[in-house]
């Protein structure tokens, strides 16, 4: 059962995170919920982000590997984690603060509940401002469930039953876990309010991403699609795959 004095581990995995770490920590910080258990873990970053975290002295926990990606971190932050519940945000993103006190509440009225995600709502940061006018695409701004990792409260119990997340994809590996989630039959309850806030900014809006995100992606799908026949020994076509695999806002 959940409860309210619950602990949740907050992990945030970070690379070069120096410019915007301080405000993710901050809304950490700011929430309703207690307690709390926050990790940083830091994936080999050369700026000064080791400074950031060091200024808030105990109230963190700071680990360092080599740079190996974004979900290498989050498994060493979860590998230290003592929480009875994980929740995940992105360096350069906001959460609402009452967003873990609204997601713990769901578990406390759904004991078979084993993830919940919220809705996530899109900003550009200023500089980018001018390309947000020429890019004019109303759907980048609209409000879309949180298939992400910064949107996502589970039970620790969870990666003991689905894994961690695979280190060997750098842009879609919150998709692979969560097509592992399905897979298992995990209860997951979607919250229709916004209680991240996403920022776009030149690293997350880049080409090389979208085109090394796409390229996972295929690899990830033909994963899924070769453990089903395993499992069932039939063919199933992409669209046997979950509804959250095939909408995607960025």
């Amino acid at each position: 059962m959940a409860t309210m004095t619950s602990l949740i581990s907050c992990i945030i995995p970070v690379f070069n995170g120096e410019r915007y770490l301080r405000y993710a920590l901050e809304s950490i910080f700011a929430q309703t919920y207690r307690p709390l258990e926050v990790i940083i873990a830091d994936d080999g970053s050369t700026d000064g982000t080791a400074a950031v975290a060091a200024a808030y002295g105990e109230k963190v926990i700071y680990l360092r590997q080599d740079n190996a990606g974004p979900s290498a971190a989050r498994n060493l932050g979860l590998s230290v984690a003592h929480g009875d519940f994980v929740a995940f945000l992105d360096q350069d993103d906001l959460w609402h603060q009452e967003k873990l006190a609204r997601q713990i509440s769901r578990f406390e009225a759904r004991p078979e509940l084993a993830l919940c995600i919220t809705f996530v709502q899109n900003f550009w940061i200023p500089e980018l401002q001018a390309k947000a006018a020429r890019f004019a695409d109303p759907a980048l701004l609209q409000p879309f469930p949180g298939y992400v990792g910064t949107a996502l409260l589970a039970r620790r119990a969870l990666f003991d039953t689905v894994g961690q997340f695979d280190p060997s994809l750098y842009h879609a590996d919150l998709k692979d876990w969560f097509l592992r989630v399905a897979e298992q039959g995990a209860v997951l309850e979607v919250l229709s309010e916004v209680l991240v806030h996403r920022r776009l900014h030149e690293t997350n809006m880049s080409h090389y991403k979208a085109v090394a995100y796409r390229e996972e992606q295929l690899r990830i799908v033909k994963a899924a699609l070769d453990r089903r026949r395993r499992v069932s020994g039939a063919v199933h076509g992409q669209d046997q795959l979950p509804s959250f695999f095939r909408s995607e806002k960025k």
